[in-house]
């Protein structure tokens, strides 16, 4: 537990910065997972309108240092590729 001032106040702060870290993880995989899902069942047409929620939900992720950059690339690269029409 902490003891010092300095000690508390950081852990108050990292309590916050933990719940708008998991609540924008959350929003990014869940955009994600229904691209995927869309995917999946065949509806790539649907997937492509979904794809830019996605795609926002990666970039703030990683604008504010949740995800690394290349991963960001990364991610939005697969969806890009499993929407795209073959």
């Amino acid at each position: 537990m902490a003891i010092t001032k300095g000690a508390k106040k950081a852990l108050r702060s990292s309590e916050r910065k933990r719940v708008f870290n998991t609540r924008r993880k959350n929003t990014m995989n869940d955009s994600v997972k229904a691209v995927k899902k869309l995917v999946a069942s065949g509806a790539k047409a649907d997937a492509e309108k979904l794809i830019s929620t996605a795609y926002k939900a990666i970039d703030k992720a990683s604008k504010t240092g949740l995800i690394k950059k290349n991963t960001a690339a990364r991610k939005k690269s697969r969806l890009a590729a499993s929407v795209k029409v073959k």
